[in-house]
């Protein structure tokens, strides 16, 4: 199997321009981590609030995708608390896990935490290790079953490679 970076690259192109990594794909957990550069931070050089919404726009989309049998889904809404800072330099682990895995609508729980102990993050209860801080806290609500228009029917093959159902 390819690196994170190689992942990202082919399931979504926007986290990979900022250097998110991928690391787990499945129907009740998608996560990755961030190393804060420039890319991605804000003039005061934290992480931008909009790279955090796009990152749990991405997870709680893929892991949607996944759930619903790969059929296609659309982020209906966004809600995102902005908690503590991230500083550039730092680094970051994203975790999406559903709250509601309906027919024609999921509810996403997104958690990004800076890490102090960057070996935490293969703790699949980061939230739990009191050393990592909450730096966001994201609900993502998507509409599922939607049908895949032909120009998009291959959209699901690189989430199929990379995806444990």
């Amino acid at each position: 199997m390819e690196d994170s970076s190689s992942k990202t690259k082919h399931l979504d192109k926007p986290l990979s321009l900022i250097d998110f990594q991928i690391e787990e794909v499945t129907a009740t957990k998608v996560s990755g981590r961030l190393l804060i550069t420039d890319k991605c931070v804000q003039p005061f050089k934290v992480l931008h609030g909009g790279v955090s919404a796009m990152i749990a726009e991405a997870l709680a989309s893929m892991g949607a995708h996944v759930a619903s049998g790969y059929k296609r889904v659309a982020g209906i809404h966004l809600s995102i608390n902005h908690l503590k800072a991230a500083r550039l330099g730092d680094l970051v682990f994203a975790q999406a896990i559903p709250v509601q895995l309906g027919r024609t609508i999921q509810v996403w729980d997104v958690k990004i935490w800076k890490l102090i102990d960057p070996t935490s993050a293969s703790n699949s209860n980061s939230n739990s290790n009191s050393s990592n801080t909450l730096v966001s806290s994201s609900r993502v609500t998507l509409l599922c079953n939607l049908p895949v228009p032909d120009y998009a029917k291959d959209a699901d093959q690189a989430l199929k490679l990379y995806s444990k159902l």
